[in-house]
């Protein structure tokens, strides 16, 4: 009996969730962003995936980021985005923005494998110039080492 219940609750849950115009997500103040916003993307799909020193190659949480990055993009076409690619400090400016660059452009094409076209997608590179942490140590270069999607309302 117990488990019938529980199949009725989550089948009703998830009918409830299908009909939702906004999912709860809490932000810094409490708030619920609505699923179509770019707040919800960054927070809850996510617009980041990391790579590992000198690597371009796409780890599977990185696929699974991505996959519902694409799933997101192909639901909402008013959404344009911007590809960053990062690197950490080791390594010349020249070899970091290379690397950024590929980087943007792993994540631009897993994207476009994905369904979103690519008129839609543009990639920068930043290389070392911008981190997001600060020391000179792995626990600061592994969250460098990153590109992130960068949502815009219109085309690119």
């Amino acid at each position: 009996m117990n488990l019938k219940l529980a199949g009725v609750l989550t089948a009703s849950l998830l009918a409830l969730a299908a009909c939702s115009s906004s999912i709860p997500n809490s932000g810094a103040n409490g708030s619920t962003f609505k699923a179509n916003s770019p707040e919800y993307f960054a927070t809850a799909i996510g617009d980041r995936v990391l790579f590992a020193l000198d690597q371009t190659t796409l780890t599977a949480g990185a696929r699974s980021v991505l996959d519902g990055q694409a799933a997101w993009m192909t639901q909402n076409t008013a959404y344009s985005a911007l590809i960053e690619g990062h690197a950490d400090e080791r390594g010349t400016r020249a070899y970091n923005l290379a690397l950024g660059a590929r980087r943007a452009s792993a994540v631009e094409t897993y994207l476009v494998n994905k369904g979103v076209a690519d008129s839609r997608l543009s990639t920068v590179t930043y290389g070392k110039e911008r981190p997001i942490a600060v020391c000179s140590n792995e626990s600061c270069w592994s969250q460098n080492r990153r590109a992130v999607t960068v949502l815009s309302a219109g085309n690119i």
